[in-house]
């Protein structure tokens, strides 16, 4: 069975359905190849899909520690090539993990390898250079 469903729209936009729960996104080819970048383009979802990997991965993980990422945030650059064929070159994520109760270094270090070896991650082209930045914050609970 399909997991996904996709209308070509025309115009280089697509409808992109999950059959599993119906919720639809949007695709634009970006301005610089044609598109008006109305909404992501299919590898601003790579970028999106790496991103969500690491931190929905670190999650499982840390909440089998007893440890709550609520608030977490990243941020998502992709680089593409400057020379043909083009492709995905780079793509940095800037994570910044927000904890309850911060885990000790040994928990931190091997959630943070996680980072690395999401499934996504994994299943990148090895010519596509992943650089990510983790840094931790202690969260203030606020009665």
């Amino acid at each position: 069975m399909a997991t996904i469903h996709i209308d070509y729209l025309g115009e280089l936009r697509t409808d992109c359905a999950h059959l599993q729960s119906g919720t639809h996104i949007n695709t634009d080819a970006p301005t610089d190849n044609q598109g008006r970048g109305e909404a992501f383009s299919p590898t601003d979802l790579v970028a999106n899909a790496l991103g969500t990997c690491i931190i929905t991965t670190i999650a499982i993980f840390a909440k089998r520690d007893g440890i709550e990422l609520k608030g977490s945030k990243l941020d998502v650059t992709k680089i593409m090539t400057t020379q043909p064929p083009r492709r995905i070159a780079r793509i940095d994520i800037d994570l910044t993990l927000h904890a309850e109760n911060m885990p000790d270094d040994e928990t931190r270090a091997r959630l943070e390898k996680i980072a690395h070896t999401c499934p996504v991650a994994i299943s990148l082209h090895p010519d596509i250079e992943q650089v990510v930045s983790i840094r931790w914050e202690e969260s203030v609970l606020i009665p």
